[in-house]
């Protein structure tokens, strides 16, 4: 029981497992936020943009009934098929994804390592025969000609 408790405790302590908690941490935080922007900002101007429909009152009711909103129709207990609410599940996902996507394109923007500066020439081209010599030669070793 004991090389299996230190085998745990390695592995809790290795650091990649830490990161990840903190990322879920963070990202449970982070959805909280992501679902406000797309419920208090972005679904209103979906639903302005779309003439007033609201995404989350689209459903069928499975009992053939008539209900004026998904609230009504789940008060009656009626079976509903909200595809309202995947459509708006979607819209969340989406922006979460372009969220992630842009911060992901930042970070390595920041992490881009500096161009390294060229080398110095060590080599020219002999102008008469036109092989590659060193750069300080002052006779070329492939035509004999004075540089």
């Amino acid at each position: 029981m004991g090389k299996i408790a230190k085998e745990f405790k390695e592995f809790i302590m290795r650091g990649n497992v830490i990161d990840m908690a903190v990322g879920v941490i963070i990202g449970g935080a982070f959805s909280s936020i992501i679902s406000s922007l797309v419920n208090d900002v972005v679904m209103p101007l979906i639903t302005l943009i779309t003439g007033k429909i609201s995404f989350t009152d689209l459903f069928i009711p499975l009992d053939g009934g008539s209900y004026s909103t998904l609230a009504d129709a789940q008060a009656a207990g009626a079976s509903v098929f909200a595809y309202g609410n995947f459509i708006q599940t979607v819209v969340e996902f989406l922006i979460i994804a372009l969220v992630i996507f842009l911060a992901i394109k930042g970070i390595n923007k920041l992490h881009k390592p500096a161009p390294k500066p060229e080398a110095a020439a060590t080599t020219k081209i002999c102008p008469y025969c036109k092989s590659e010599i060193h750069k300080d030669a002052v006779k070329c070793p492939h035509c004999a000609s004075n540089l």
